[in-house]
């Protein structure tokens, strides 16, 4: 087994980038390949607003959900290794991008526009999307949160068309290549931060 496969790997992956982007399904799948626990952050989320993300979001508005959402980020990335898939939006704060980037490895899980209408054209659970033109504001989406999901990662993968397997192999081996023997991202140099508001 290589560094990354094994169960000792101390280390948290956190998986970020636009609705869609396969973020869950393949987080479910690296967590399985590298025996590490998964965490999904909309669920957790759900799990303590006690009803669904759209509802809420409906409801309370998304400035609102975004301090749930910030808060239970804050928890997750301290909750120790394990595989994290994030909510589109988690970027939009500045302390969700440097918490990220700080504790853990963060790998943005890119998808054009196009690709993601492909995939999500019949989803109606996805509030930002419940719009007369949804490609049209997955583009505007892209525009908005591609420079804050570079931010944040360590490593970019291109989604495209691969197989789940085949991103998960991509993921595996960008870790292999980038650090053989997985160590705590708290020690790597600080870096410098765009201040944006979104």
């Amino acid at each position: 087994m290589t560094g990354w496969d094994r169960l000792d790997a101390q280390i948290l992956i956190a998986l970020v980038g636009l609705p869609g982007s396969c973020k869950s399904t393949v987080g479910r799948h690296l967590a399985r390949r590298l025996q590490l626990p998964l965490m999904d952050s909309d669920q957790v989320i759900e799990s303590r607003l006690g009803c669904p993300i759209r509802e809420y979001f409906e409801r309370e508005g998304e400035a609102s959900f975004r301090d749930v959402e910030a808060a239970v980020l804050d928890e997750l990335t301290q909750a120790g290794p394990g595989v994290l898939s994030t909510g589109g939006g988690a970027v939009l704060r500045l302390e969700n991008r440097q918490r990220l980037h700080a504790r853990s490895r963060v790998i943005y899980l890119k998808s054009t526009p196009e690709e993601l209408f492909r995939r999500l054209r019949h989803d109606r659970n996805r509030p930002l999307l419940q719009v007369a033109d949804p490609k049209a504001r997955l583009r505007e989406l892209y525009v908005v949160r591609d420079p804050l999901y570079r931010e944040a990662a360590h490593f970019t993968i291109e989604t495209g068309r691969p197989s789940v397997a085949m991103l998960v192999n991509m993921i595996v081996m960008q870790l292999e290549l980038a650090d053989p023997h997985p160590t705590p991202p708290e020690s790597q140099p600080a870096r410098q931060w765009r201040n944006r508001v979104g």
